[in-house]
């Protein structure tokens, strides 16, 4: 299958690696200026899942081939969309014109309905997932790690023949498919435990602060607890996660965060220590939507402030 991944980003990065390693061609579009920017090859520090322990820290020098243009007549049987939320609709008004007959797969993170924020790129052209991965590039060198698990999901009343497609190359990439029967909370349930991590992170100004306190682990937990009136009232189903953290008290879920989750030596832990992603968005899209049901989340009011900031 011939791939395009959109930007050189940390989990597009990861995941082109792995299915270029499964046999695949890889490319990258990134914007204009982007390709002498970032230089021809990517420094791989890798935590990898699928592989035995001993086996599963990958150090290389991975050369890639990246693309300032994409030509309406392409070959591309898949692009690959790994994007921030507020990114989507810029994705979205370039690509359309440009999607030719290639599956588009939205591994991204949604606030909207997915279905809406995608709508002009053609329906039955789309597959919808989500990585299990993280880390963040320290200038050409990727600190990063995946899980083995993804997750997919479909709106439809059966997996489409695309989705079948994309599953079954995970699946012969090594990865484990987890297929969410309500996308769409699920998607929202993630969004609002985005929300609460980036809350207390616009606090300390790190999250590599925030998984190293106990004090700001507890805020995750508070937080998640003002939140998830939000989602109710949105018409979302909450998950088990949420179910949990929102009903435990916010010093258990910290210490649950800091001995279990976060722990020192954990690939969470280790992620997150390189993780150097512009907070602010998801908080700023729940206050805006916690007005709008007249519902109060004193704590994220406190940090509205340090949203312009960042």
């Amino acid at each position: 299958m011939k791939i395009l991944i959109w930007g050189r980003g940390v989990i597009g990065t990861q995941y082109a690696w792995a299915l270029e390693n499964a046999g695949h061609t890889v490319e990258f579009y990134v914007r204009e200026g982007r390709k002498a920017q970032y230089g021809s090859y990517v420094n791989l520090e890798l935590w990898d899942t699928r592989k035995s322990k001993k086996d599963r820290i990958v150090k290389e020098k991975w050369d890639i081939v990246m693309h300032e243009e994409l030509k309406e007549h392409h070959d591309y049987d898949l692009i690959f969309v790994s994007v921030n939320p507020e990114q989507i609709s810029g994705v979205v008004k370039y690509l359309a014109p440009r999607v030719g007959n290639a599956t588009v797969l939205f591994f991204s993170n949604f606030w909207q309905d997915p279905q809406l924020a995608v709508s002009p790129i053609p329906r039955n052209q789309i597959v919808y997932g989500f990585p299990g991965a993280g880390g963040g590039f320290e200038g050409n060198t990727l600190y990063g790690g995946f899980y083995k698990t993804v997750q997919f999901g479909t709106f439809e009343s059966q997996p489409t023949k695309r989705d079948l497609e994309v599953r079954k190359l995970f699946s012969q990439a090594g990865f484990k498919i987890m297929v969410q029967k309500d996308l769409k909370s699920w998607l929202w349930n993630h969004f609002a435990f985005n929300a609460a991590m980036e809350a207390e992170v616009l606090k300390s100004g790190s999250f590599k602060k925030v998984i190293s306190s106990r004090e700001a682990l507890d805020g995750v937990g508070r937080n998640l607890k003002e939140i998830t009136p939000v989602l109710k009232a949105r018409g979302s189903k909450l998950d088990p996660l949420t179910l949990v953290l929102s009903s435990l008290p916010p010093k258990a879920v910290g210490f649950i965060m800091t001995h279990v989750v976060f722990s020192p030596k954990s690939m969470a832990y280790a992620l997150m220590v390189h993780n150097h992603f512009k907070v602010g968005h998801a908080v700023q899209e729940i206050i805006t939507a916690a007005r709008k049901y007249g519902i109060k989340v004193p704590r994220l009011y406190e940090v509205e402030n340090l949203i312009t900031e960042q």
